[in-house]
Parts: structure tokens; sequence; C-alpha cells
């Protein structure tokens, strides 16, 4: 284990020549103390580390100093053939690049390392899309990525949902794109707009995508920013967002244990935390956050009789309609 360790922490101020003693601790998820340990082992081994302090310090390896640590083992080769998502890729305009860089490198394999990173591409598959449905490659997606890589400033146009059920509206943004992002089968772009901050948007609802007329050279990234630290700590703030309305339903027991399976799990839990207590029929009334009334009906209509919209009335309205349509249908005894 201390040894994959060593071996990483060489890697590392190899290609990152002048990282702090805390960078290289948050790396590799150890003390500092033990960044300073595993330095006096790397230089007992051999390896010509070295600690300077003041502006430009940190840790270096001596001038001209290669490691010859750089050759795959067959389980380090299974795992980069399937860091890889093949849908990912294609919808990024990808496919053909990923293709010809898994050539290159499999010619480069020794011949036991090449067997292994072939048997993985055999055995696992990783599809990121989720099941029962083929979600449509947003149009912008490849350009927007073409943006992502140049770190170029662009402006672009959004439908941002409208309130309550409202039409969207179309809105203008200038935004400096920083990465994107694949859940469950939908892009999402991370951009920070100079004068709004950080902002997520969906890529499926960019409808079109310009440089921005002032900017002439790419714009300066914050060499801190780390993409998935930042949609680990956004995700569930940016799904809690998207909760723009607030709709009061009455669920029986069973209704209330398929709840999660119907919508949001941020929803859930905040609703869960207002429910009332059961009444003498065994039902729970509860406010449920939801993203508008147009999803709210989608998602609760799977529900059926197990739950009952209180507020507001114009939802509420909507599944008597439902209902009367249902009982006409079914109201003969034969087809």
């Amino acid at each position: 284990m201390r040894a994959a360790r060593l071996i990483r922490m060489a890697l590392l101020i190899q290609s990152n020549p002048g990282l702090t003693g805390a960078a290289l601790a948050r790396e590799l998820e150890v003390s500092e103390r033990t960044v300073i340990r595993d330095a006096q082992a790397l230089q007992e081994a051999g390896i010509p580390v070295r600690s300077e302090r003041g502006r430009g310090g940190g840790y270096h390896l001596a001038p001209g100093y290669r490691t010859r640590l750089t050759t795959l083992h067959p389980s380090e080769a299974e795992t980069l053939f399937l860091s890889g998502v093949p849908s990912a890729l294609r919808d990024l305009g990808l496919a053909d690049a990923a293709g010809a860089a898994r050539l290159k490198l499999t010619a480069t394999l020794l011949p036991s390392v090449r067997a292994a990173a072939e048997s993985s591409v055999r055995r696992f598959h990783l599809d990121a899309p989720a099941w029962f449905r083929e979600p449509p490659t947003p149009e912008l997606l490849p350009e927007l990525a073409r943006a992502v890589w140049a770190d170029r400033t662009v402006e672009l146009s959004y439908l941002r949902p409208g309130p309550g059920g409202a039409p969207p509206s179309a809105v203008s943004r200038t935004v400096e794109p920083y990465g994107l992002v694949l859940k469950a089968g939908t892009w999402y772009l991370v951009a920070r707009a100079p004068d709004r901050g950080w902002r997520t948007y969906r890529v499926d609802r960019v409808t079109a995508l310009d440089p921005a007329p002032a900017a002439q050279e790419p714009f300066a990234r914050d060499p801190d920013f780390d993409l998935a630290a930042h949609w680990e700590d956004r995700s569930a703030a940016f799904a809690r967002a998207l909760l723009r309305d607030t709709i009061t339903v009455r669920l029986t027991a069973p209704g209330l244990r398929r709840l999660p399976a119907v919508v949001d799990g941020a929803a859930v839990e905040e609703a869960l935390a207002s429910a009332s207590a059961p009444d003498a029929a065994g039902l729970v009334t509860l406010e449920l956050p939801v993203e508008s009334q147009e999803v709210a009906f989608d998602q609760l209509a799977g529900l059926g009789a197990d739950v009952e919209v209180l507020a507001p009335a114009t939802l509420r309205t909507r599944f008597r309609e439902r209902a009367a349509a249902l009982a006409a249908l079914y109201r003969a005894d034969t087809p």
C-alpha cells in the first residue's frame, strides 16, 4: 500500500513540479507529516526529491531527472481501458480520437499487459444513460465541448423553465465554460458567469452558442478548480433548486412507500420532514416540493388512487379530469 503511494507521489512531483506539501497531502489523502516521511523514503530509494521554501518552492525532482516508474502494471492497464464511457465520447465527438488513442496505447504495451487491457474491454461495458430511455444528444454539445477545451468564453442562449408550469423563457448569458458532466444520460455545463458566479445549465436547453464578443483570449482558468468536487458539492443544491413549486398531497401507506420511486429524493426527504401524523384512516398529508405542476402531474399519476392532490386547485382539477376520463373509458364491462 505504501509502495503504491510512494510511486504515485514521485509521479505527481514529476508531472507537477512545485507541488506543496499540503497539495500532495490532499492528492494522496494523507497528512503533511506523512508526505515529509514519504519524501525521505524516496530519497533513500535513490529518487532525488527535494523540498524548497518560499515563492516558487514546493517539491521538485533534480533537474533532468525522470523516474522509470511509468511502466503499466496489468491491473493499471485494465483500469485505464475501463476509464471511458463510450456513449459520452460519442456525444462529445471524441469517439474516433479515443479509438485512435486506445490503438496507439495498445501498440506500446508489453504483450502480457496488452492481453490484460483487451480482456477488460471484453468483460466490462459502461452504459451511462438510465434504463428505458434513449436520451437524445444535445445538438450543441460538441461545440460546447470545444469551448471547454479551449477555455473560450461564450455567449449562450438558454431556455429557463417557467415557474408554476409557465412556458420557459429565453435568456442569454456570457459564461466561462469550465466543464461538462454526464448525469443519468443528461449533460450539464458547469460554468462561471463573471457577474453571477458559478452556474449549472442543462445542455439540452441551450439553443444557441457564440463566442463572446469581447473575448479574444482564453479566460484565466482557476487552477484550484476541481470539477468532480464541485459537482459533488453543488449537485444536491442544484437538484433542490429545480424544485420551484410546492403542492399538498394526501397519501395512503402504500403511496407513501412508493413515493421515493416516482419523485426526486431531495423532495421526498423535505416532504417527510413536514408530514402530518397518519389520520384515523391511515392517510398522511404533506407538502411536496416539485419542479412544476406539469412534472408533478406526470410523476404522481403513477400512484393512482394512493395519492390525492389537495392543492393547488389547478392541479387537483387536472387529476379530477383524468379520473373522470378513466372512469368513462372503463365504464363498460367489455371493450
